[in-house]
């Protein structure tokens, strides 16, 4: 698990864009955290690393939204799903199989029905200390082989962003 903190929505842009150097095709990226966190912030900042210049907007209400760029970017929300079993009807495996990289919103609500091979982005607000509305806690958890054999690398791009855990 890596920690890491941002502090404003350009900042949480910088950490996604030096993530997305890491970008492989068939890579699943879970973003977790409450409303208005920096999900979309940060699918924004990995699109424009991947040289995506359309504008990135959240896909609530499409549920999915397709980029090229150096990779094919696939931007899922799944706020809106009620059930599982629409998560089929989005056609994920294709996706995965594709030569891109799909970035999910609200992932964790679907996690049962997605691979075990997965790098979690929890962004959260800073609680219980005086801070900026901007800053944010980030924590990458990387999940199953193919984002374990990249943590090293994970965490060196992280670097600069990168915050102890608190004592």
């Amino acid at each position: 698990m890596i920690r890491a903190r941002t502090r404003s929505p350009e900042d949480t842009k910088g950490l996604a864009a030096a993530m997305a150097g890491l970008g492989q095709p068939g890579d699943l990226l879970l973003l977790v955290g409450d409303l208005g966190a920096g999900k979309t912030t940060f699918t924004q900042g990995y699109a424009a690393a991947l040289g995506i210049s359309e504008p990135v907007t959240s896909p609530t209400f499409t549920l999915a939204r397709e980029y090229h760029g150096r990779l094919l970017l696939h931007h899922l929300d799944v706020f809106r799903l009620d059930q599982i079993a629409e998560v089929l009807d989005l056609g994920l495996p294709e996706l995965l199989d594709s030569d891109g990289v799909v970035l999910i919103e609200w992932g964790d609500a679907i996690r049962q029905a997605l691979p075990n091979d997965y790098l979690e982005v929890a962004l959260t607000f800073i609680e219980g200390q005086p801070s900026p509305p901007d800053e944010r806690i980030v924590v990458l958890t990387p999940v199953g082989s193919r984002w374990q054999s990249r943590a090293d690398h994970l965490a060196a791009v992280a670097e600069p962003w990168r915050e102890e855990p608190p004592c």
